[in-house]
């Protein structure tokens, strides 16, 4: 399903990735998710880790150097509830949650993947709550790990007594619920409290990933590859690699924060690595 929702209009469009592609529309059974743009932009392969096997991912997968970079959160409206994934910097994502019928006060929860600026960067505006009605549900060690972070204490802080902290399950392991048919599971090394969302209704179901990628043209085919900004790029590469291989293996289709639009797409092996295909 690809619609495109802008000024409050539901127009048909096909993911040719032009400027006014910023709200894409796609049930997960009675859920509905919309991936929300808040920038679009061109990445660079300077933010990969000169590692084993880089270069030569570089020079087979991405040889000029360049990748369409997005920053992207996501809405859920489940039921009556409206449940919004990373906030980005609280820019165009609230237009976008506008233009499908959700204001801010309507939020009524708020799930972080961590705590870097461009996730938790909406929070709050003015030292006030963007969402005031929201609870906001962060990973256990994420939220120790931001403790040390001013900016990160400063975007939580409205959110006193509103808070929920909790242990993200492994993707083989025990469900931990955070809202209704959202269950948290652990992908540390990007930050050490990295959380990613899956999302399960009426037999179908979605992954949201956080910042597992990147670089997709490299990162699919070559998890091995990890950025910069990864907390422990060792950890990261090998989360990466195990939810891969999961997701592939259970038909899971996946999302992600810096995913090219519509940010949707399925995972298959693909020899010693993956493909990811948008929807």
């Amino acid at each position: 399903m690809k619609t495109l929702l802008a000024s409050g209009l539901l127009l048909a469009a096909m993911a040719t990735g032009s400027a006014a592609e910023m709200v894409y529309a796609y049930k997960v059974g009675a859920m509905e998710v919309f991936t929300l743009v808040e920038t679009r932009s061109t990445g660079g392969t300077g933010i990969l880790v000169d590692g084993k096997g880089t270069r030569d991912a570089i020079k087979r997968y991405l040889p000029d150097g360049k990748f369409p970079m997005e920053i992207n959160a996501f809405l859920v409206k489940n039921g009556e509830k409206n449940i919004l994934i990373d906030t980005g910097f609280g820019g165009a994502i609230i237009d976008g949650m506008r233009g499908v019928g959700v204001e801010p006060e309507q939020v009524n929860t708020v799930l972080i993947t961590h705590t870097h600026g461009d996730h938790i960067g909406g929070l709050s505006t003015g030292g006030a709550a963007r969402f005031p009605n929201a609870e906001l549900f962060l990973s256990q060690p994420e939220q120790v790990w931001g403790s040390g972070n001013a900016a990160t204490v400063a975007a939580l802080a409205p959110y006193a007594g509103r808070l929920r902290t909790f242990k993200p399950a492994a993707y083989d392991g025990d469900a931990v619920a955070v809202a209704d048919g959202i269950t948290a599971i652990a992908a540390f090394g990007h930050t050490p409290g990295h959380t990613v969302y899956l999302l399960a209704s009426n037999g179908e179901k979605l992954l949201i990933g956080g910042d597992l990628f990147h670089v997709p043209a490299i990162q699919f085919p070559v998890p091995e590859v990890s950025v910069i900004y990864d907390s422990d790029p060792v950890a990261a590469a090998a989360t990466r690699r195990q939810i891969l291989e999961y997701v592939a293996r259970e038909k899971i289709p996946v999302a992600g924060m810096h995913l090219h639009y519509p940010a949707i797409g399925t995972v298959e092996k693909n020899g010693d690595g993956f493909r990811w295909q948008a929807k």
